[in-house]
């Protein structure tokens, strides 16, 4: 639609590159950006012409997306171990007037994590449809919609996170909230699985862009004392700039991976994320090491760059549920 994007193989790159710039500047601000293009990509990498209805909501999806409409996500439900498919959440139709194309419906259940609350203008769920056994998607209206309960959506805890602390990732108890349902019919994973690769190489930018902001600025800071190291401190230095190296590999291979059209591009992007996480960990925890006790200061940038990395592993899928499906996918 005049964008950058013009399909996987040949604009995955360029999204990404993009938001690994950003991060370098304000992780919080490129992890929230990153969900937008996170949440459009479900509708936007599964075309099915098979389907009217849902070829219909996915250009009226697109259509908000390029009229400026900030798309999040509130998907994650305590005790979900981070599994949209593991809700509680239910959904009852309604004759409401809808926002958007398609079918509507009253969201009720608790979630956490709404990453830019107050700033999105749509958030995508997961519940459970009256008289239905398996989940599915729904669009929440969220713009303007104040959180004291009067319409459907209230605040339960704000977010006060270690990491990424800008990202308001609040959690909200919504109660008849109003929502469109995915209009594509069969099971959730049919979607989660055409987006999925893309949406992780999407998070694994962010962090790879923090990686290489805090190289950056440690290689400026120890410079003028390098010649003085004590062996430890030429060790872990040595160890921070091969990790960071290995991490650009990964976050490449995965790149590779969508821009070949791999038929399971799911694999490489979740080693490439997992591997990613680890690393970024390791990395930051050597140069906090090498600069000295002064990297745990608050005004220090590599105290926020420690948590904010560690936010990776976390991300969807988070650690058991990603390990879960690379043992999964080892064997297919």
């Amino acid at each position: 639609m005049g964008g950058v994007w013009r399909d996987t193989a040949s604009s995955a790159r360029a999204v990404c590159e993009l938001l690994r710039l950003l991060a370098s500047a304000d992780p919080a601000v490129a992890l929230v950006s990153a969900m937008h293009p996170s949440v459009v990509a479900f509708w936007l990498l599964n075309p099915d012409p098979s389907q009217p209805a849902w070829e219909t909501q996915r250009h009226a999806v697109l259509a908000s997306a390029a009229a400026g409409d900030q798309w999040g996500t509130i998907t994650s439900e305590p005790g979900s171990g981070g599994d949209i498919g593991r809700t509680k959440a239910t959904a009852t139709p309604t004759d409401d007037g809808s926002f958007m194309v398609g079918r509507s419906y009253a969201v009720t259940g608790e979630k956490h994590f709404g990453s830019g609350s107050g700033i999105a203008d749509r958030m995508i769920t997961t519940a459970i449809p009256d008289g239905e056994d398996g989940p599915t998607m729904f669009a929440l209206d969220v713009r303007d919609r104040p959180w004291d309960g009067s319409t459907g959506l209230t605040l339960i805890a704000e977010w006060d996170g270690m990491g990424m602390a800008a990202t308001q990732s609040h959690a909200m108890r919504l109660d008849r909230a109003p929502g469109v349902r995915l209009a594509r019919q069969g099971p959730l994973t049919d979607i989660t699985t055409g987006a999925g690769a893309f949406v992780a190489t999407l998070f694994t930018a962010v962090i790879v862009g923090v990686l290489d902001e805090a190289i950056a600025v440690a290689k400026a800071q120890l410079r003028p004392k390098a010649a003085g190291f004590r062996a430890y401190e030429q060790v872990e230095w040595t160890r921070a700039v091969k990790d960071h190296w290995l991490a650009l590999q990964a976050y490449e291979g995965s790149l590779r991976t969508l821009e070949t059209r791999d038929p399971t591009p799911m694999f490489a992007a979740l080693c490439a994320k997992e591997a990613v996480a680890e690393l970024a960990d390791a990395t930051l925890g050597r140069l906090a090491r090498v600069v000295g006790g002064g990297a745990f200061s608050r005004r220090s940038p590599f105290a926020h760059w420690y948590e904010d990395v560690r936010a990776l592993g976390f991300l969807r899928p988070p650690w058991g549920l990603a390990y879960d499906n690379l043992f999964a996918l080892s064997f297919a």
